[in-house]
């Protein structure tokens, strides 16, 4: 087995179904000390917690819901954040993602000259946020461009620190704010190839960076075609530690130093 190199940050593990559990056991042999399982909704977080049920220590879960898809109704979320509460009356430790902002689905709905209310997503954020906050967990964003302002906004507003923002796309002022609140960026295989992203990885300082793949969301360049593991947060690893100047071992060994701090008790 290789020597613990990186964490995967943010990983739909469930989504993987029957492959999910060697999917694990592969990324331990390639050096991936953990995996942040996040979810989508009520029925994916169940899945989620079976997963790092059988995987302890290695699958830290996230509990939560995905915000580019329909908000169910009242009841249903109620369920959900109830599913959550008895965990954490359990003393049970877990992360709270992905939960975010509609930023794909708002701006499609704005091109097509639909209408769409963001207002339900904003209060599901805050309420999110809050429950976090309360129990000083970590949580997983999705919250990119204009939309990292917004949650930004959420999170200074209930003094939540523990934010992870995950395949952060935003400007220079989302920087800034992002590093003086303290929250975490993470960064996918994309930065080998996206112009954009790789920018980026220059504009944060290394404190304040982890490394992630998002799977199974795939990806192109030289890891078209291939479907997407946790072992490709290596070539995420050098990718950063050739922006900042550094030896792969030690930008490694940041990294996970980052990724322990802020996941390290989910």
């Amino acid at each position: 087995m290789s020597a613990p190199y990186c964490w995967d940050t943010h990983i739909h593990l469930e989504q993987y179904g029957e492959r999910a559990d060697a999917l694990v056991r592969e990324s331990a042999a390639a050096g991936v000390e953990a995996i942040v399982a996040v979810s989508m909704d009520l029925a994916s977080c169940e899945r989620t917690a079976a997963l790092a049920a059988a995987h302890p220590g290695v699958v830290r879960p996230a509990y939560g819901f995905h915000p580019e898809q329909p908000l169910p109704d009242d009841a249903a979320l109620d369920r959900l954040f109830d599913w959550m509460e008895r965990l954490a009356a359990r003393g049970e430790r877990f992360a709270v993602g992905e939960v975010g902002l509609p930023y794909y689905t708002r701006t499609e709905a704005e091109h097509s000259g639909s209408a769409f209310d963001e207002g339900p997503y904003v209060r599901l954020l805050e309420r999110f946020v809050a429950f976090a906050a309360r129990r000083n967990l970590a949580i997983a964003l999705h919250a990119v461009y204009e939309d990292a302002h917004k949650a930004l906004d959420v999170l200074e507003k209930h003094g939540a620190r523990r934010a992870h923002f995950h395949w952060f796309k935003g400007d220079a002022e989302a920087v800034r704010r992002i590093v003086r609140l303290g929250a975490m960026v993470s960064f996918t295989p994309d930065c080998l190839y996206d112009d954009e992203t790789r920018s980026l990885l220059r504009a944060f300082p290394l404190s304040a960076m982890l490394t992630e793949t998002d799977g199974p969301w795939p990806f192109e360049g030289p890891y078209e075609g291939r479907a997407t593991h946790p072992a490709m947060t290596r070539d995420v690893v050098a990718a950063i530690a050739e922006a900042h100047g550094i030896a792969p071992e030690e930008a490694a060994a940041a990294l996970r130093r980052n990724a322990e701090r802020l996941y390290g008790d989910s």
